[in-house]
C-alpha cells in the first residue's frame, strides 16, 4: 500500500531509548532513568481521589470540545495567581495534552508550505508535527551567548510565517526574561508572523518565575499542559490560550480532530490544580536533584553545561568525548545502566556532540545515576 510523504517523519529518539531501557529491565538489569522527561511521581492524591469519586457518579461521556467549563475557569484563575494576568476563560481550550494543542495551533495558524521557525536545540516533535502537516520547520541555530534561546536577529532575514518558542526550554532548561520575550513578540508582529509560546514547564522554576507571553500580548498562542508541574504525563490533558477571534476556529478543529480531551483526565486535572502541598513537595525534590546534578556532573567529567533555570534537564556538551551522541548514549546504557538522551533528538546539526540528562526521578535514583556515570567515565580515562 502507498505511503504519504507527510508520514515520513523522523523517530522520537528518546522513545527509542526508553524502549531499549525497558528491554534491559526485562532482561533483569536495574536501569537508572535519566532519559525520560516525566516526573517520577503520580498524579496528586487529591486528583486521583476526585476522579474516583466522579467515576462512581458519572458515565464519563464526551465533554464539549473546548473542555469542562469549570476547568477552563480554573485555568484562567491560574493566570491571575501566577502572573497577575486577567484572562477570559472563553479563550482557554482544553486539549489532549500539549501534543493535541500543537496540532490545533499549527492547523489553525498555517497553510501547507508555510515556514515556521523553531529554536535548535528544541523539542523534536515540533519539527516532526510541522512536517506531518506539510509545513516547513526552520531551525534557528541558537547561540550559547543567548543561552540557546532564539533572538530576533536569528530570523530577521528569513521568510517565516510563525515562530515557536519554549521557556523553560526542553532540553536546556533555559528561560526567556520579559525583555527577551517582548523582543520576539514584536519581531513576529513586524513580520506578520504568528507567535506561539510553549509554557509546559511553567511552575518548575528555581530562581525566577517564568514569563508567560500573555503578560506581553493577547495576539499570540500559549500552550501548557498538566504533564510536568502537575505530574500527569500519561493522563494526556493540556490547554491552549488563543486570541478571542480564534476560539471558534480552534473549536471547530477540536470538534473534528478529537471531539474532546479525555473526560476523566479533565476531572483529575481540575482537582490537581488545588493540590498545592503535594506539588510543592515535588518541587523540593527537583530543587535537590538540580543541585545534585550541578555538583555531580562535573565530578563525572561532564563540565560543559549551563545550570537550568527551569524544567528538569541538564543539556551537556560532550563533543570532547564523542562525535556520535547516539552511540555514546547506547554505551552508557549498556555499560553503566543509565539511560540518557542523545542530543540528535533536539538538534540535527549540533546534537551529535550533546546529551540531555533528566533529573525528574527520585533523589536516590539521581545519586545512583551520578555514581554510575562517574565510574563509566573514569573507566575511559575521562575523569
Amino acid at each position: 500500500m502507498r505511503n504519504s510523504r507527510r508520514g515520513m517523519v523522523d523517530p522520537f529518539i528518546v522513545m527509542d531509548v526508553m524502549e531499549a531501557a525497558r528491554q534491559a529491565e526485562v532482561d533483569g538489569r536495574h536501569i537508572i532513568h535519566m532519559e525520560v522527561g516525566q516526573p517520577g511521581t503520580p498524579a496528586p492524591e487529591g486528583a486521583r481521589q476526585a476522579l474516583a469519586n466522579a467515576m462512581a457518579q458519572d458515565a464519563m461521556g464526551y465533554t464539549v470540545a473546548l473542555g469542562l467549563p469549570a476547568l477552563r475557569e480554573r485555568i484562567s484563575r491560574l493566570y491571575g495567581a501566577w502572573y497577575n494576568v486577567d484572562l477570559d476563560p472563553a479563550r482557554v481550550i482544553v486539549t489532549p495534552g500539549s501534543s493535541g494543542a500543537f496540532l490545533l495551533a499549527f492547523t489553525a495558524l498555517f497553510d501547507a508550505g508555510d515556514r515556521v521557525a523553531i529554536g535548535a536545540p528544541g523539542y523534536p516533535s515540533y519539527r516532526q508535527i510541522l512536517k506531518a502537516l506539510s509545513l516547513t520547520p526552520v531551525d534557528l541555530q541558537t547561540s550559547e551567548a543567548n543561552r540557546l534561546q532564539p533572538v530576533p536577529a536569528d530570523f530577521a532575514d528569513m521568510d517565516v510565517q510563525g515562530l515557536m518558542v519554549a521557556s523553560p526550554a526542553n532540553p536546556t532548561g533555559t528561560m526567556l526574561d520579559k525583555g527577551s520575550m517582548s523582543a520576539l513578540v514584536e519581531a513576529c508582529a513586524a513580520k506578520g508572523a504568528a507567535f506561539i509560546s510553549d509554557e509546559i514547564y511553567h511552575g518548575i522554576e528555581y530562581e525566577a518565575k517564568a514569563v508567560t507571553a500573555l503578560e506581553i500580548a493577547d495576539d499570540c498562542y500559549v500552550i501548557n499542559s498538566f504533564s510536568k508541574y502537575f505530574s500527569m504525563t500519561g493522563w494526556r490533558v493540556g490547554w491552549m490560550v488563543v486570541p478571542e477571534d480564534h476560539v471558534r476556529t480552534v473549536e471547530r478543529l477540536a470538534q473534528n480532530m478529537f471531539i474532546c480531551a479525555p473526560h476523566a483526565s479533565q476531572v483529575a486535572a481540575l482537582a490537581a490544580m488545588d493540590c498545592h502541598e503535594e506539588l510543592e513537595a515535588n518541587m523540593q525534590v527537583y530543587r535537590a536533584n538540580r543541585q545534585m546534578m550541578i555538583d555531580g556532573l562535573p565530578k563525572a567529567g561532564f563540565t560543559s553545561f549551563a545550570p537550568p533555570d527551569g524544567a528538569f534537564y541538564v543539556y551537556v556538551d560532550v563533543s570532547q568525548f564523542t562525535e556520535d551522541s547516539r552511540a555514546f548514549a547506547r554505551e552508557i546504557l549498556d555499560e553503566a545502566g543509565v539511560a540518557v538522551t542523545p542530543g540528535l533528538d533536539f538538534d540535527p546539526v549540533r546534537g551529535a556532540g550533546t546529551l540531555r540528562f533528566s533529573y525528574a526521578r527520585s533523589t536516590a535514583d539521581i545519586a545512583e545515576g551520578l555514581a554510575r556515570l562517574k565510574r563509566f567515565m573514569a573507566a575511559r580515562g575521562f575523569v
